[in-house]
């Protein structure tokens, strides 16, 4: 299996997401369209992956440190949705808004004690690769190591169990910013966009989604923006906001940058050589 193909597999999800929105405006039906998609997406991998394989080691750890925990990942989120939108005790109200900061707070405290803790969390979120070899690719689990007990429930033809691991990361962090919304639904990017309507008609992103992400990238990174006091999100909401676009999930799409054959900052590249040319004609 090529790149391309896990690429429009990363699509199909993204244009599934945005079509689920179109179809349903009800979070509950929303999550469940998505657990039932993600479900016999990942059974589809599964099917292909056994009867196909993988070309060599790199495309095995890729597959499981990349592209499974990303459906995974959505696969925990949307089902975690579902389950606290059909516990969910009233419509709205300070008992509806305590139920979401009491979600909230046991999601903070299960990262702490099972996730943000561990050497696995650091290494993933360093960057590091010096150990995907153990890590992702199968056959390779130490139980040694006194792992948690859902080791024994994976499947071994379609797991490293560290798959699941950085699953749950993203699950977590995709979780985190639905109940940041729930508690402050001023910060909801729907209702965000619509109410600056009026304020911004003559303003509009022309240029891609990913290009917009790019930047936005670039300026949280070398904290252009309030000395880098401001995070990831907050900086792409403004940027939603002000150019009236939805950018979905961004972390997906930046995932993918990373993997851009030839330059991996092509809006950067063409912002510099547009403002070089700029400057030439204009002496």
């Amino acid at each position: 299996m090529k790149k391309n193909f896990y690429f429009n597999v990363l699509d199909e999800i993204q244009n599934e997401e945005q079509k689920v929105d179109v179809l349903t405006g009800n979070t509950i039906d929303n999550s469940y369209r998505m657990i039932t998609f993600l479900q016999n997406l990942l059974n589809e991998l599964r099917n292909v992956s056994t009867k196909k394989g993988f070309e060599n080691s790199e495309e095995e750890i890729y597959f499981f440190k990349k592209i499974k925990p990303h459906i995974l990942g959505k696969l925990i989120y949307y089902n975690k949705v579902y389950r606290i939108e059909t516990t969910c005790p009233f419509h709205d109200g300070k008992m509806h808004s305590n139920y979401f900061s009491k979600q909230l707070t046991n999601l903070k405290r299960e990262f702490i004690e099972h996730i943000c803790s561990s050497d696995f969390y650091r290494y993933y979120r360093s960057g590091r690769e010096d150990r995907d070899e153990t890590y992702f690719r199968r056959g390779n689990i130490n139980y040694h190591e006194g792992l948690n007990s859902i080791v024994f429930e994976i499947d071994p033809e379609f797991s490293t169990f560290y798959d699941y691991k950085v699953a749950r990361i993203l699950a977590n962090e995709l979780l985190y910013s639905y109940l940041l919304t729930k508690i402050n639904p001023d910060e909801d990017i729907d209702n965000l966009i619509a109410n600056s309507e009026n304020t911004q008609k003559d303003l509009a992103w022309t240029d891609s989604k990913n290009a917009l992400i790019e930047l936005i990238y670039a300026l949280y990174t070398t904290g252009a923006i309030s000395h880098g006091k401001i995070g990831i999100r907050k900086i792409s909401l403004v940027f939603q906001i002000l150019f009236k676009i939805p950018l979905g999930d961004i972390h997906h799409s930046f995932h993918r940058m990373k993997s851009r054959t030839g330059s991996r900052t092509i809006f950067l590249d063409y912002l510099k050589l547009s403002l070089e040319d700029y400057m030439d004609r204009d002496q």
